[in-house]
C-alpha cells in the first residue's frame, strides 16, 4: 500500500491511504524530496529532487560531523510523508554521471548513522557541474526520475550553486526538450524546482544562522586538544601556539579562546592594532610574573594584520621566543577538526533542521523563494537563501576593504556580543578581552558583589564564576566568593576573590566554590547579618531549581529584611534543565554528551550480538529533558518520561514495535527511561517486562548511568554559554546598582531587581522570579510548559512510530535582519 501526507487545519500531518485521496492532494502526491550535502568552499554545489512520492539525497566534499544526522532525518521524514528517497553517491559527480550513483534509500539504510562523522554516501569534486553542460546532464538525470525538490546541505558556495541551478531550470528543460532527450509531458511535470538549504560548515561562516551543522563537533575536537596541551604546558612552563581552521572566518578561534581561557587570539575579521607584537609580549610576561606557568595563543589560519599580511603560527612562535625567551611550541590541528564523532548538539541540530527542511519543501509553492533553514537562539527559522548568501559575501567584501567592524556586525547577532565581552581572558588581541589593564589597575567603585553556587553541581559553573569575577573586576566592583552555597553564606564562608584566583577555571567540571542544596529560608537572620558585615551590594546566584527557590525566598523576605533589597540575579545551572524561564541550562549539554557517548558505546557492544535491547536509566528528577533529547541524539526507539504518562498497554506496544524491528536488518534496540517517570514502572520492571515479552526474539540488558552524567569537563557549548550569560548578568548588575544607588546606599525592592537570566527562544531575557512562580510546578520541580516536548513526535517518527507531527511551531519564512549598533536593554539575542 502506498501512503501520502495530508495537512489538516490543526497543522498536523497524518498518513492517509493514497488510493482514497489521490485526487484531493495532487501537490503532496507529487512531492519528492532530495538531499545533497556539501560542506566546503565556493567550488561546491548541491542538488536534489524527487518524483511523485520520491526523494533524492547526496553529499559533496568537506563533510563535517553531524551531516549524517541530517541525512537520516531527511530520509526518514521523507519516507514518513510518503516519499521514495534516493541517495546520490559521490556528490555532484554522481548526479552528473547518474546510473548506479543514484540509489534508493530505505529506512534501514540510514540506521546507525548518527554516531558516524563525515558522510556515509561519499563525496567528490565535480568540475563538470560548474559548467552549463554538466548542469544540463544533471537536470536530465533528475527529470528522468521526476525529481523537482532539492534539500541542500552546504556552505554559501553550495547554496549559491543550487540557486543558480534552480534559476536555470526552465531553460535546461527547454534545451532537453529541443534535443529530444525529454518529451513535453516530462517537461510539464517537472516544470518547477524547489530548493531548501541547510548550512553544513565547521567554520560557522554563514550569515543568518547562529550555528551551522558541524561547528559544535569541531569545537569539541579543538577543546579536547587544548585541554590535553594545557597539562603538558603547565608541567613544563611552556607557551603553546595553536592554529585552528578558519580561512575567512574566526569563529572557531574566537569561541575556543573563550572556552579555554586563552591569553591571545588572532582572527581574520578583527586584525590587531599596529604594535600588537609589543603589547602581546608584555601581557604574556605579566601573566608569568603573576605566577602563571603557561600561555595559550590561538591563531585562525586566515589571521591577518591591519595591512592584510598573514599572521602565521610560526611567526607568533618566533616572536615569543625572540622577545621573551619562553619555551614555545606550535600545534596545527588541521583536519582533525573535521572528523570524529558528532556531538550531541550537532546530532540534535541536524535532526531538527532535516525535518524542518522536509516541511519547508512540503509547503513550497510556485512563488516560494529558495530558503535556508537556520537556527536563531533556540528556534528554527526559514530565511531567503540568497539574502543569507549575499550577506555572507558582504562580510568578505568588508574584510577586503578593511572595514573590519562592519565585517563583525554582518557576521550576525552572536558576533558583536562575543567581541564586546570585557575582561574574560588576560588579553585577546581582538575586542574579546581588551580590558587587560583591569586585571592590574581595575577601575574602582563602591560596590561589592558576591557570587555563589546553589544546588547540585553542573559542568560550566566554574566558567560562569570566572566570567562573573573578571567582568565584575573590569566593571570596578570588589568581588566576593561564597563557599558551599547559602549554607556557607550564613556560616560566613565569604572571602574576596581576585582576577588570578579564577585562572584555569573554565575547563574544570563540578563546582570549585562548593555547592549545597540548602535554602536560605531558615537562615535569613544570619544571611542578612553576613550581608551587613561584608557590605554586599548585589548577589549572583548560579544553580538549579534550589537557586530559583532561594531567589523567591530572598525576594519575599525583602519586606522584613532591608539587607535583601539589593539586585539579585540567577543563572540557571543544572543538568536536568528543569528551571522555569529558560530553554537551556548550564551543564545540560555536557550531560547530554555523556549520555550520548555512553549510548554509542553500549550499542556498539551489541555489534557482535544480534537481537539485543538495552534499557538505560537517565537522571533528571521528574524532568524528562535528558531522556528525551538524549534519546533523539542517540537514536533511541522509545523514551519514557514523567511528562508523557504511559501504561502497560504502551509498554506492550513498544515491545511489539521492537519485535517487528528485529525482523529487519537492524537487530538492536535502545530504550531510555527517566529516573522518576513512573513510580511503579521502574527500570527493573521495564527490564523484566521486555525480557519476558521478548523471549525468543531478543534479549535485554540494563544500565543505570548515575552520576557519570554530572561529572567530566564542561563541553564547549556549556563553557561559552556560561561565559556569555554570566558576563551579561554582571553588566545587568552594574546597571541596576547604578540605578538603585540613592542617598549613599543601594536600595532595590522592585520585582525587576530579582531576576533570572534565561534563554527564551531567540533571546537572552531577564525575568523577575516573582513572575515565574505561576509557570512552575513546585511539587515536581519542573516548568509547567517545556519547549522540548515538541521534539518527542520527531523522535518517534525517526524511530518509525506512526504518529502525528505538530507543525504549528515550525519555522516561517522571514527576512534576514541586519545587526545594528548595540543599545542598552534588558535582553540580548545570541
Amino acid at each position: 500500500m502506498k501512503w501520502f501526507v495530508s495537512g489538516t487545519l490543526s497543522c498536523s500531518f497524518q498518513l492517509q491511504n493514497l488510493e482514497t485521496t489521490r485526487a484531493l492532494n495532487p501537490k503532496v502526491l507529487s512531492f519528492i524530496l532530495s538531499l545533497c550535502t556539501s560542506l566546503g568552499y565556493m567550488d561546491t554545489v548541491s542538488n536534489t529532487s524527487g518524483q511523485a512520492g520520491e526523494c533524492f539525497l547526496r553529499t559533496l566534499l568537506f563533510r563535517p560531523s553531524g551531516m549524517n544526522g541530517a541525512v537520516r532525518a531527511v530520509v526518514r521524514m521523507g519516507i514518513y510523508v510518503g516519499a521514495k528517497v534516493y541517495f546520490i553517491h559521490e556528490g555532484y559527480q554522481g548526479m552528473v554521471d547518474g546510473g548506479d550513483n543514484i540509489k534508493e534509500a530505505t529506512w534501514e539504510s540510514v540506521s546507525s548513522m548518527l554516531q558516524v562523522g563525515g558522510t556515509v554516501i561519499g563525496s567528490a569534486r565535480c568540475k563538470e557541474f560548474r559548467n552549463h553542460e554538466g548542469r544540463l546532464k544533471a537536470a536530465h538525470n533528475l527529470v528522468q526520475r521526476g525529481i523537482t525538490n532539492l534539500c541542500v546541505i552546504g556552505g554559501d558556495g553550495s547554496l549559491t550553486g543550487a540557486n543558480l541551478f534552480r534559476e536555470e531550470w526552465s531553460g535546461l528543460l527547454d534545451e532537453l526538450l529541443q534535443q529530444g532527450l525529454i518529451d513535453e509531458e516530462a517537461s510539464r511535470r517537472n516544470s518547477e524546482l524547489h530548493i531548501v538549504g541547510m548550512v553544513g560548515s565547521i567554520d560557522n561562516d554563514f550569515c543568518g544562522t547562529d550555528m551551522t551543522i558541524g561547528t559544535d563537533s569541531a569545537l569539541h575536537r579543538i577543546i579536547e586538544v587544548v585541554d590535553a596541551i594545557m597539562t603538558t604546558a603547565q608541567s613544563h612552563q611552556r607557551t603553546f601556539v595553536l592554529e585552528v581552521m578558519g580561512r575567512h572566518c574566526g569563529y572557531l578561534a574566537l569561541v575556543s579562546a573563550l572556552a579555554c581561557g586563552a591569553d591571545w587570539v588572532f582572527i581574520p575579521e578583527m586584525p590587531p592594532e599596529d604594535g600588537w607584537e609589543d603589547s602581546m609580549c608584555q601581557k604574556l610576561s605579566e601573566s608569568r610574573s603573576r605566577g602563571s606557568r603557561l600561555n595559550i595563543i590561538i591563531v585562525a589560519e586566515g589571521a591577518i594584520d591591519r595591512q592584510g599580511q598573514p599572521i602565521t603560527s610560526d611567526f607568533v612562535k618566533d616572536l615569543v621566543v625572540r622577545c621573551l625567551g619562553f619555551d614555545t611550541r606550535v600545534t596545527i590541528l588541521g583536519h582533525v577538526q573535521r572528523g570524529g564523532t558528532p556531538s550531541a548538539f550537532d546530532r540534535i541540530l541536524a535532526s531538527r533542521m532535516g525535518v524542518e527542511a522536509v516541511l519547508a519543501l512540503l509547503e513550497a509553492s510556485t512563488n516560494t523563494p529558495a530558503c535556508v533553514v537556520s537556527l536563531v537562539g533556540n528556534q528554527a527559522v526559514r530565511l531567503p537563501l540568497m539574502e543569507c548568501v549575499q550577506m555572507t559575501q558582504e562580510v568578505q567584501k568588508a574584510m577586503d576593504e578593511k572595514k573590519f567592524e562592519e565585517a563583525v556586525r554582518l557576521r550576525g547577532s552572536i558576533w558583536p556580543y562575543c567581541t564586546e565581552l570585557p575582561g574574560l581572558a588576560l588579553c585577546v588581541c581582538v575586542c574579546v578581552c581588551v580590558c587587560v589593564t583591569a586585571a592590574l589597575c581595575p577601575p574602582q567603585s563602591s560596590f561589592n558583589v558576591a557570587v555563589l553556587n546553589v544546588g547540585a553541581p553542573a559542568a560550566g559553573m566554574n566558567a560562569a564564576v570566572r566570567s562573573a569575577v573578571r567582568v565584575g573586576i573590569t566593571e570596578g566592583h570588589k568581588m566576593f566568593a561564597v563557599s558551599d552555597g547559602f549554607e556557607g553564606f550564613y556560616k560566613g564562608q565569604i572571602k574576596e576573590i581576585k582576577w588570578g584566583d579564577v585562572g584555569g577555571w573554565t575547563g574544570q567540571g563540578g563546582s570549585l566554590l562548593g555547592t549545597k542544596r540548602t535554602l536560605p529560608g531558615k537562615h535569613l537572620d544570619k544571611i542578612a547579618e553576613q550581608i551587613r558585615i561584608h557590605n554586599i551590594n548585589a548577589l549572583l546566584v548560579i544553580g538549579g531549581f534550589e537557586a530559583f527557590e532561594s531567589l523567591l525566598q530572598l525576594y519575599e523576605a525583602r519586606a522584613d529584611y532591608e539587607e535583601f533589597c539589593i539586585p539579585v540575579c540567577m543563572l540557571p545551572a543544572t543538568i536536568s534543565n528543569n528551571v522555569p524561564g529558560t530553554d537551556l541550562s548550564i551543564g545540560a549539554d555536557t550531560s547530554l554528551n555523556a549520555i550520548v557517548e555512553t549510548c554509542d558505546r553500549i550499542k556498539q557492544s551489541a555489534s557482535g550480538t544480534k537481537r539485543r535491547v538495552f534499557i538505560i536509566e537517565t537522571m533528571g528528577g521528574y524532568c524528562g529533558y535528558l531522556a528525551t533529547v538524549g534519546g533523539l541524539a542517540a537514536g533511541a526507539d522509545t523514551v519514557y518520561i514523567y511528562e508523557e504518562p504511559f501504561d502497560i498497554r504502551d509498554l506492550q506496544a513498544n515491545v511489539e514495535h521492537l519485535t517487528q524491528k528485529m525482523k529487519t536488518s537492524i537487530q538492536r534496540g535502545l530504550v531510555l527511561r527517566n529516573e522518576n517517570c513512573n513510580e511503579n514502572f521502574t527500570t527493573d520492571f521495564v527490564y523484566q517486562l521486555y525480557t519476558e515479552e521478548g523471549r525468543g526474539v531478543f534479549d535485554c540488558r540494563k544500565n543505570i548511568l548515575g552520576h557519570m552524567q554530572q561529572g567530566g569537563a564542561p563541553s564547549p557549548f556549556d563553557r561559552n554559554f556560561s561565559t556569555k550569560i554570566s558576563a551579561k548578568a554582571m553588566q545587568w548588575i552594574t546597571r541596576t546598582l547604578k540605578d538603585s544607588f540613592k542617598g549613599g546606599r543601594v536600595f532595590a525592592n522592585s520585582e525587576d531587581t530579582a531576576c533570572l537570566l534565561g534563554m527564551r527562544r531567540r533571546a537572552l531575557v531577564f525575568q523577575p522570579v516573582s513572575q515565574l512562580r505561576d509557570e512552575t510546578d513546585f511539587v515536581h520541580r519542573i516548568p509547567k510548559e517545556q519547549w522540548w516536548l515538541k521534539l518527542r513526535p520527531l523522535m518517534k517518527i525517526l524511530a518509525k512510530y506512526k504518529t502525528s507531527y505538530d507543525v504549528s511551531d515550525s519555522g516561517q519564512l522571514e527576512h534576514v535582519t541586519r545587526v545594528r549598533p548595540k543599545e542598552s536593554n534588558t535582553s540580548a539575542t545570541i
